[in-house]
This record gives structure tokens, sequence and C-alpha cells, in this order.
């Protein structure tokens, strides 16, 4: 069977969480590919996501290394049940970076999405004149058809929140709600898409003031998406280098303990709400 060349994101998690597996019984490459006969190439292939592996030998492999987690054993089942099916992202493939697709494939396959921004609207609630504006300020700058690829990427991201599929919370840090990329028309029109946005019964907006104590993770943009059980849920931060994900056990503790306080100190829904048309109106008075 020929390797894959770019394993997607979901085969690569597949590939990670049997090297986990193997890790936490303590055996080396070589050991499990002796008990499951094969060389220990082909182990490193199948931990790498290069080589596809059937729904038996995962089996074979959990048994081997004397894995009990039988919820963990059966998504992993599914995520190889999920072979030849594509992602609409992987249309883009060759035309957008991989940290496009990556962000898409972990939204597309999320059974709740969280995200918290500090300088932007989340992208999954831009605007399309709002998104075009953040792409244009990029630095260096990009082509006018760059930008017009990622903003209309940008924009079919949107429809598996706007279809009511699956829940999102958004929250967003004040200084988002203030931030201008093009003006304040731009701005207040974005605000009234936000406030709209939230009404929906599957779409939660909580505001983070400046008036709260010690915010959680001040400084950093990042997404949460749960999988379909705890251990295959997601995090993805947003870096100057470029997206950044986290899987590990203690990696998602972390963030799922950021999300908690969030809830706990962000505003209300309604409250959220409010606060947001006061700013908008604030702008719309300063530039009528």
């Amino acid at each position: 069977m020929a390797l894959r060349p770019n394993p997607t994101l979901r085969q690569r998690r597949l590939g990670a969480e049997l090297r986990r597996m193997r890790e936490q019984a303590g055996l080396g490459g070589s050991q499990l590919a002796r008990a499951i006969g094969v060389g220990p190439a082909h182990v490193t292939q199948m931990e790498a996501g290069k080589t596809g592996i059937s729904a038996e030998r995962l089996r074979t492999i959990a048994a081997v290394c004397m894995c009990t987690n039988q919820p963990l054993i059966d998504a992993l089942v599914d995520i190889i049940a999920e072979r030849g099916k594509a992602g609409w992202w992987e249309e883009y493939d060759g035309t957008l970076s991989t940290d496009f697709l990556h962000v898409a494939e972990i939204e597309g396959h999320a059974r709740t999405i969280s995200t918290y921004t500090i300088t932007f609207i989340p992208g999954l609630l831009q605007t399309e004149a709002y998104a075009t504006a953040v792409f244009s300020g990029a630095l260096p700058p990009l082509s006018h058809h760059e930008i017009d690829l990622r903003t209309a990427f940008r924009m079919q991201r949107q429809r598996i929140i706007r279809s009511g599929k699956t829940p999102y919370t958004a929250f967003i840090h004040e200084a988002s709600l203030r931030m201008q990329f093009s003006g304040a028309r731009v701005q207040v029109e974005q605000l009234g898409c936000l406030i709209e946005d939230s009404e929906s019964p599957s779409i939660s907006v909580r505001v983070v003031p400046f008036n709260v104590d010690a915010p959680p993770s001040a400084s950093e943009n990042f997404t949460y998406a749960e999988g379909p059980i705890p251990d295959l849920d997601t995090a993805q931060m947003d870096m100057s280098p470029g997206c950044q994900l986290f899987d590990a056990p203690a990696h998602l503790a972390r963030f799922r303990s950021t999300l908690a306080r969030m809830t706990s100190t962000s505003l209300p829904e309604e409250e959220s709400r409010d606060f947001i048309r006061s700013i908008k109106q604030e702008m719309e008075g300063k530039h009528a």
C-alpha cells in the first residue's frame, strides 16, 4: 500500500492516539511490531498517519497495549470508517495553507465549538466585509486573489454553525468589539450582525469586558473543539508563525479550565447582547 504523502488531520490524530496507547503500555515501536506481526517501520508509518489501519488491527493493538478505554477504541474505529469521505475543505488543498484546512477540519468534525478572541471578532461570526478588511491588513500584503480566496473560505466555514448543526459558544473580549480594521462603518455592521447571531438558539455570545479582574488567557485567541469523547477533543491556538494544535491530556485539561473560568466571569448572554448594542450605538453616535 502506497504511503500517504499528506495525511489529513484526522488520520494524523488516529496515529497519535495509537502512539499514545503504545507509550502508556510502556512498549517500544519494535516491541509492538513483533506483537502484531509487522515491521518496525510499519508501526512508525501508522503512528504518523501515513498508512491506513483496519478496525481489526486497531483492536489488536489495543489488546496488546492493554487499553481498556472502550469509548476511545470505538471512537477510533469510527474514524477508520470515515476513510474515503472527503471534507469540503479538501477542495482548497493546494490553494490555501494547511493551517486554514486544519481549522476547517477540526470544526467539521466537532460536536461543539468554543472560541476566545481578544483581537478580532471570531472568524465563524465575521461579515464578509470585516473578513476582507482583516485579510487586507495582513503583513506582508496579500494579493487581491488571495484575499478573496481566504474570505470565501471563511464564509464557507460558517455554514456549520449557521445550520444549527454544531452548538457554538464565542467568548469575545471587549477589545475585539472596539478594534476597527476598516473604519467605523464596517465595525458597526459587524456588531449588528453579531447581535443577530447571538439570538440564534445554537450560538452563544459571551463578552469578557475590560473590567473583569484577571481575565483568563488574556493574550491568546483559541478554538476548543469537542470530539465524540473527551479524549479526542482538540484545541487550536493562533500563533504568529501559524496555528498550533493541542491534543495532549494535560493541554486539554488546561483549556477546559480556562473555558470554565470564562463561563463564570464573562457576561451572561442577554447582558452581552446589551453590551455589544451599547458599543454599536456609541460608534454610530461618534460617526453619524
